[in-house]
């Protein structure tokens, strides 16, 4: 009797739909986990979620965050004037 070693397998992750994905997203971009976290939970690879956020953040999210930097930088020019 020979032993046979069993082949390396690849870790299988599962296949996650446009709803998922976009609920998954939603939670991590409104702090309610982590992209560490949804891997786990999900059981799907972390570049897949950061390769999502990327795909599917709107333009309306990117735009808040460009506005917010730009606020952000406003008042700080405002209390420079004020000091």
């Amino acid at each position: 009797e020979s032993k046979h070693k069993q082949p390396c397998r690849k870790k299988t992750y599962t296949k996650v739909g446009f709803e998922l994905k976009l609920f998954i997203i939603d939670q991590i971009q409104n702090g309610q986990i982590s992209t560490n976290f949804a891997a786990k939970k999900y059981n799907v690879p972390r570049s897949s979620i950061d390769y999502w956020i990327k795909k599917y953040s709107t333009l309306d999210q990117k735009k808040k965050a460009m506005s917010k930097q730009y606020e952000i930088k406003k008042l700080k020019e405002k209390i420079e004037e004020l000091e």
